[in-house]
C-alpha cells in the first residue's frame, strides 16, 4: 500500500481527530438505527430480501482479533446490499451456553452466569464501537430462559419423532472438561475445546439421530458446491464417509447370533483367515472362553490405559490375545479364530472386523506377528510382496487351486465384478447382503456440566422418560450459587435434590429430572431461525417469517466449523423440515470461509508471546484503519500475518480521502456531465467493478480500486482540474459510499463534509453511466519469440485481420523480427498479437 499513502505536493497536511469522529457517530447511527431490518417492507415487495449472518460469539472475553476480521468481511457485503437497495436482516446475538464460557467463569472463579452476562455487555459496547452494522432489535442470547425454552421445545418435537433417542455405549470423554464429547468435538484424539487427550468410557447418553438424514446430507451438497468453498463441502463429504460394501454373518459356534461384520471389500472374503474384535467391546467379553480369560482381561487392562490415537497409529506394533473360539468363513467353510486386538474400536460397527491380510495392511502386520495365513485375493504388480495389496487387478484365489467347489467362482474378474458377484453370492446363500455404510455416526448431545439447557426429560421408574409437558417449559436451571461447578464427572445438577425430584407427568409418581445439559451445538443449530421472530413468546419461530427471510443468503465463518457447527445445523433445517416448520432443507445458500488472523508465521498465543490485541489496535489506530487493514490484506478465506500488515498506513490513506472531501467546492446536486471526462471515466469504472468484486468476494481488490480512485483524484485537484469541477464531486462521493463499506466513520464523516445528511450507509450505490464505460482504445502487446517487442493503442473492436497488419508494421516490431521468416501469428484481439517465427 506504500503507493497510496504518499502526500502528492501541495498535498494538506490536515487530520481529523480519529477518536472524537468515533465518538460522534456512535450515537448518530444509535438514533437513525440504519440497519434495522423491516419485515413489512419484505412482505409488502417493496424491497427484495438479503439475509446476511455471521457466526456468533462466544462471550468467554472481549472480541479478538479474529472477531474483528469477520465482522469487517461480513461488513462490506451487507453494507454493499444496503447500498444496492436491498432490505438486509443482518443480526447479531451471543452463543452464550457450553464449555468455553463455563471454563472461563470456574477459571475467574464467578458463577457462570454473572461471568457470561458481564463479558456480553462488554462484547456489544465493542461492537458498537467497531460500526459493526447489525440490527441489534433482534438481539438475544442462547442462555436466556425465553430462547432455551425453544430449544428445549424443539429437542422434545425430534424425540417424539424418534429422532432424539438415549442409549449405553463407548463415548468419547474428556478428561479435563470431564464430559462426553461427540465425535466431531474430537480432532486427531483431542478434545476440540481443551486439547485434552480423549479416552473412552461406557456411559447412557442422549443422541440426535442424524444418520437418519446421512444420504440426504451427502447429496444435497452437490447443490451447495457452487457458492460452499470446496475445502468445507470436502470436509463434510468426508466426515459423512459414505461407503458401498456388504454386511457379511461368521457363523460362531455354541452362539445362537452370528457376528456380522462390515466390508467395503466383499471380494476378498475367500482371503478372510481370522477375525479382530475390540479389545473393550462387549463382544470380546462375551466370546473369550474361561482358559483364555485370564490373559484376555490383563490385555484389556494394558489397552485402557492408551489413547485412540496410540491405538490407530499406523507405526505402532500389533498386539492381540486369541480369544479361544472360532468362526466359520461363510464362503470357505473354514473355521477362523478369533482374536482381541487394539488397532479396532469398539465404537466402529459392531466392533469386529473380517481379517484380509493379503488386502488390508494393518491385518498383514497382525498376521504376520501372529503368524496366521495371508492369502492374497487381487493380483498384484510384478515384483509387489512384503506388504498388502488393495489396489486394481485381476481377483485370484477365490477360490485357491483345489479348493472345494462352493459354487462361487470370482478368479480372473475386475474388483468391481468380484463385488458384485460376492455380494450376490451371500445374499442368495443368505450370510450376507449389500449395504450402504457412513462414517457419521449419531450426535451425541449430553453433557455432564452445568452451563446448558437442562434436557426436558422425566425419568420415571414406572413410564420410563417422560417428556417435560410443554406449558412447563422451560425447565430453568437452578442458580446453585455458592456451589462448586468444577468438573467432577458427573453433573452438578445431580446434587440440587429440590430441581431434580418432581412429580411423573404421566402417573403422578416420584420421578427425576434428567440432569445432563444439551451440548452448545444443540442451542447454535436453530439460532439463525429465531432472528426472525426474536421476541415472539408463543412459538420458537414464525414460520411465515422464517419461509419469508430464510435460508440465509450469505453466512460467513471459520473453517474450523466445516465439520461440527455446518453439519448439525443442516441436520436441524431438514428435521424441522420434515416436521412441516420450514420450506427449505439447507440452511445457508452460500458459505464464505474467513481466514485466520496469525502474528510472524504462528497462531496468536500468549504463551508463544505473540497476542495482538484487537482493543489495543483500535486505540492506537482507531477503528477504520484497522477494519481497512484487515479487508484490504488478504482475500477472506486466507489468513492474515498481522506482521506483515501496516494499519498506520491505512490510517494514512483514509486521512488522504478524508482531505478530498474538504477540497470539494461544487454543491451538492451539481450535475456532473459537464466535467473532467477522464475522472469521470475512472469513477464510473470504478463502481462498476467494485459491484463485481464484491459480488466476487474478492474485498481486498475492491479496496485497492478505491485506492487507485483517491490517488486519481486528488491528482485530477492538484493538476488543474480544480476543487469546484462537478467531476471531483462525483468522485469524491463515490469515494466516500465504497468507503462506507470498510471505514465507516470517515465515510460518514466525508458525506456530512460534502454536504449531505446522515447516513452515508444508505445514500444509495451511484448510478454508473455505461457510456462511460466505454474505453476508446485498448493497449495491445505484440510478443515475438514469446516477449514482449511492441506495444499499439487499437480501437477495442478492432478486427483480427487489421490488428495483425497493424502489429507488423510497428518499427519496434520490424527491427525484433529482423528479416526472420513468419511462421505463425497469433491474434487475439484487441489485446495480444503473438508472431512466431521459423
Amino acid at each position: 500500500m506504500s503507493e497510496t499513502h504518499e502526500q502528492t505536493e501541495g498535498e494538506q497536511a490536515a487530520t481529523y481527530d480519529v477518536e472524537a469522529v468515533q465518538a460522534k457517530w456512535q450515537p448518530v447511527w444509535d438514533r437513525l438505527e440504519p440497519f434495522r431490518a423491516d419485515d413489512e417492507v419484505v412482505r409488502s415487495g417493496e424491497r427484495e430480501k438479503r439475509y446476511a449472518l455471521t457466526m456468533f460469539p462466544y462471550p468467554s472475553g472481549d472480541l479478538h482479533m479474529g472477531h474483528g476480521e469477520v465482522t469487517a468481511l461480513h461488513d462490506v457485503l451487507t453494507r454493499y446490499w444496503w447500498q444496492r437497495g436491498y432490505e438486509v436482516l443482518n443480526p447479531m446475538g451471543w452463543d452464550s451456553f457450553g464449555l468455553p464460557a463455563e471454563n472461563a467463569a470456574i477459571r475467574n472463579d464467578a458463577h457462570p452466569a454473572d461471568y457470561t452476562y458481564g463479558n456480553i455487555d462488554t462484547q456489544f459496547e465493542s461492537f458498537r464501537k467497531y460500526g459493526a452494522s447489525f440490527d441489534w432489535s433482534r438481539r438475544f442470547n442462547t442462555s436466556d430462559p425465553e430462547y432455551y425454552r425453544w430449544t428445549q421445545w424443539l429437542f422434545l418435537r425430534l424425540f417424539e419423532q424418534g429422532l432424539a433417542y438415549r442409549k449405553k455405549s463407548p463415548v468419547n470423554w474428556c478428561p479435563n472438561d470431564q464430559t462426553v464429547l461427540a465425535n466431531e468435538q474430537v480432532v486427531d484424539g483431542a478434545c476440540e475445546r481443551c486439547g485434552a487427550v480423549v479416552t473412552k468410557r461406557e456411559l447412557t447418553q442422549w443422541y440426535f439421530r442424524t444418520t437418519a438424514y446421512a444420504q440426504e446430507l451427502l447429496d444435497s451438497l452437490d447443490d451447495l458446491q457452487p457458492t460452499w468453498s470446496d475445502k468445507v463441502v470436502n470436509a463434510q463429504r468426508n466426515w459423512i464417509g459414505r461407503s458401498e460394501g456388504a454386511h457379511v454373518d461368521f457363523a460362531v459356534a455354541g452362539r445362537e447370533q452370528p457376528i456380522t461384520v462390515y466390508t467395503t471389500r466383499p471380494d476378498t472374503i475367500f482371503g478372510t483367515t481370522f477375525m479382530v474384535v475390540a479389545v473393550d467391546a462387549a463382544l470380546a467379553d462375551e466370546l473369550v472362553t474361561d482358559a483364555q480369560r485370564p490373559a484376555f482381561e490383563a490385555y484389556r487392562e494394558e489397552i485402557r490405559r492408551e489413547t485412540e490415537i496410540e491405538r490407530l497409529s499406523t507405526d505402532r506394533p500389533k498386539t492381540g490375545v486369541d480369544l479361544g473360539v472360532t468362526a466359520t468363513n461363510p464362503v470357505t467353510g473354514e473355521q477362523i479364530p478369533i482374536w482381541a486386538t487394539d488397532y479396532v474400536l469398539a465404537d466402529y460397527g459392531t466392533g469386529a472386523v473380517m481379517g484380509v491380510p493379503g488386502g488390508d495392511q494393518r491385518d498383514f502386520e497382525f498376521a504376520t506377528v501372529m503368524g496366521l495365513p495371508i492369502v492374497r485375493t487381487t493380483q498384484p504388480p510384478a515384483d509387489f510382496e512384503g506388504e498388502a495389496y488393495s489396489g486394481e487387478g485381476a481377483t485370484i484365489n477365490s477360490p485357491a487351486d483345489g479348493a472345494a467347489s462352493v459354487g462361487l467362482d470370482l478368479n480372473g474378474m475386475s474388483v468391481a465384478d468380484a463385488k458384485s458377484a460376492a455380494i450376490a453370492f451371500l445374499d442368495e446363500q443368505g450370510s450376507g447382503r449389500g449395504t450402504v455404510n457412513f462414517r457419521l455416526r449419531d450426535w451425541l448431545l449430553s453433557r455432564q456440566r452445568y452451563w446448558g439447557a437442562p434436557i426436558p426429560i422425566i425419568h420415571c421408574p414406572v413410564d420410563g422418560e417422560v417428556a417435560v409437558p410443554d406449558d412447563q417449559l422451560p425447565v430453568e436451571l437452578p442458580a446453585l450459587r455458592g456451589a462448586d461447578l468444577k468438573p467432577k464427572g458427573v453433573s452438578p445438577l445431580g446434587g440440587a435434590e429440590e430441581w431434580v425430584n418432581v412429580s411423573c407427568p404421566t402417573c403422578g409418581g416420584p420421578a427425576k429430572r434428567d440432569t445432563d445439559t444439551m451440548d452448545t451445538f444443540v442451542d447454535s443449530s436453530w439460532y439463525f431461525l429465531r432472528y426472525c421472530s426474536p421476541h415472539d413468546d408463543s412459538q420458537a419461530f414464525d414460520p411465515d417469517l422464517v419461509n419469508m427471510w430464510g435460508p440465509c443468503d450469505i453466512y460467513i465463518g471459520g473453517d474450523e466449523h466445516a465439520v461440527l457447527h455446518l453439519l448439525y445445523a443442516r441436520f436441524f433445517t431438514k428435521a424441522l423440515r420434515d416436521l412441516g416448520l420450514l420450506s427449505f432443507g439447507e440452511p445457508f445458500s452460500a458459505y464464505l470461509s474467513q481466514g485466520k488472523v496469525i502474528n510472524n508465521g504462528r497462531k496468536m498465543s500468549k504463551s508463544l508471546g505473540n497476542g495482538v490485541s484487537l482493543g489495543g489496535q483500535l486505540a492506537e489506530f482507531g477503528v477504520d484503519a484497522v477494519r481497512l487493514t484487515l479487508v484490504f490484506a488478504s482475500p477472506p478465506e486466507d489468513n492474515i500475518d498481522w506482521a506483515d500488515v501496516s494499519p498506520s498506513g491505512s490510517l494514512k490513506f483514509l486521512q488522504r480521502a478524508w482531505r478530498l472531501s474538504g477540497d470539494v467546492t461544487s454543491a451538492p446536486g451539481t450535475a456532473p456531465e459537464a466535467g473532467d471526462v477522464a475522472l469521470r471515466k475512472l469513477t464510473h469504472k470504478t463502481v462498476h467493478e467494485a459491484a463485481d468484486l464484491i459480488e466476487k468476494h474478492r474485498f481486498n481488490v475492491m479496496v485497492a480500486r478505491t485506492m487507485e480512485l483517491v490517488n486519481a483524484t486528488r491528482k485530477a485537484i492538484d493538476s488543474g482540474c480544480g476543487p469546484a469541477d462537478p467531476a471531483v464531486r462525483e468522485a469524491v462521493e463515490a469515494v466516500a459510499i465504497l468507503l462506507s463499506l470498510v471505514a465507516p466513520y470517515v465515510a460518514e464523516e466525508m458525506w456530512e463534509r460534502l454536504g449531505h445528511q446522515p447516513t452515508v450507509a444508505r445514500a444509495g450505490w451511484p448510478v454508473v453511466d455505461e457510456a462511460l464505460l466505454v474505453e476508446d482504445s485498448v493497449t495491445a502487446v505484440v510478443q515475438v519469440r514469446g516477449k514482449v517487442r511492441g506495444r499499439l493503442e487499437v480501437s477495442p473492436d478492432i478486427s483480427e485481420a487489421d490488428l495483425e497488419a497493424a502489429a507488423l508494421a510497428d518499427e519496434a516490431v520490424v527491427r525484433a523480427l529482423d528479416g526472420a521468416t513468419i511462421r505463425k501469428v497469433i491474434v487475439k484481439a484487441p489485446k495480444l498479437v503473438n508472431i512466431v517465427v521459423g
